[in-house]
């Protein structure tokens, strides 16, 4: 048989039937008159080559063959009723949805910290998986197969939506103990040794070559403008690495703010401002448009942009 040619309001037919158990009371459930019900049924005995409904001295009793459809063809309707209806408000108290973020170690260590607090009080069921950007493509998020990406983009697909959530400036940090502390100008940032830390974009990342300072970012972009470079001895794509080196070794981290007041309170450091024009950047937030009007995702980012135009303010 070829569903295509089924007249699907037959199945709605034979629900109402089977649960009324009369041709009388499923006309009238059906807002329709009883030789259209009655010409229903025939259609359904055609169809199912079965009686579907038998009278006896119990009224008009289901067939074994109509037993064996019914709870199929409810749960058809329910699943396809459920599917047509307008999407219903999402309810973060009650959810138990898993949100799939790409997110980097720069947004994991600032806002998405202050986020899992926010979801701890609002939504306590909502589940969030952090994936890296070496985990995601470009076509991940397109497909709404992760549901958005937070980080520091040089450029995005037109496709996408966006938000920038904040800008963010440098700071330097150092240990305390730093031999070049306290005489702190430009000349001593450039003789000192330095941890590089970035990871933008998506995709698996490859090796840093040290001499393609085009390649190296924003700091090192701003030094060559000047006509300097600094003298990078570790490479790392992570921030509290980058923070835990400088802390305890003689180098020096340049990150952005927001991650390098991690260790504002922490007197075994010192924060100091780069020694030239280092422009800000921007953190931004970008999804797919398949999951734009969501209901739930729509609260999700509503509730991070609040979180960080929070943050934005310390």
């Amino acid at each position: 048989m070829n569903i295509a040619k089924v007249d699907l309001n037959l199945l709605v037919y034979l629900d109402v039937l089977l649960r009324e158990g009369s041709v009388t009371r499923a006309a009238n459930q059906l807002s329709i008159t009883q030789p259209a019900m009655s010409n229903g049924l025939k259609r359904l005995r055609d169809l199912f080559k079965d009686p579907i409904l038998v009278r006896t001295s119990d009224g008009m009793t289901p067939t074994k063959r109509a037993l064996e459809l019914q709870p199929i063809i409810r749960d058809v309707l329910s699943k396809l009723e459920s599917s047509i209806q307008p999407e219903t408000d999402f309810d973060p108290a009650t959810s138990k949805r898993t949100f799939r973020i790409m997110t980097s170690d720069y947004a994991e260590s600032t806002l998405l910290l202050e986020l899992v607090g926010r979801l701890s009080k609002l939504a306590p069921n909502i589940t969030l998986d952090l994936i890296t950007p070496s985990d995601v493509t470009f076509h991940d998020v397109e497909q709404g197969k992760v549901d958005m990406a937070i980080n520091r983009f040089e450029e995005l697909p037109l496709s996408f939506h966006q938000k920038v959530l904040w800008y963010d400036s440098f700071s330097c940090v150092l240990s305390a103990n730093h031999p070049l502390a306290e005489k702190w100008d430009l000349n001593a940032y450039l003789e000192a040794q330095h941890i590089w830390v970035s990871k933008t974009g998506f995709g698996v990342g490859v090796g840093i070559d040290p001499n393609e300072v085009q390649k190296l970012g924003w700091v090192d972009a701003e030094l060559t403008k000047i006509g300097k470079h600094r003298d990078i001895r570790v490479f790392t794509r992570h921030y509290h690495a980058a923070l835990q080196i400088a802390k305890t070794q003689n180098l020096i981290a340049t990150l952005p703010t927001k991650v390098a007041t991690i260790f504002k309170d922490d007197t075994s450091v010192i924060l100091k401002e780069p020694p030239f024009d280092i422009p800000p950047i921007a953190l931004k937030m970008a999804w797919s448009a398949l999951l734009h009007h969501d209901a739930g995702h729509i609260w999700l980012r509503r509730l991070i942009a609040d979180v960080a135009a929070e943050m934005n303010t310390f």
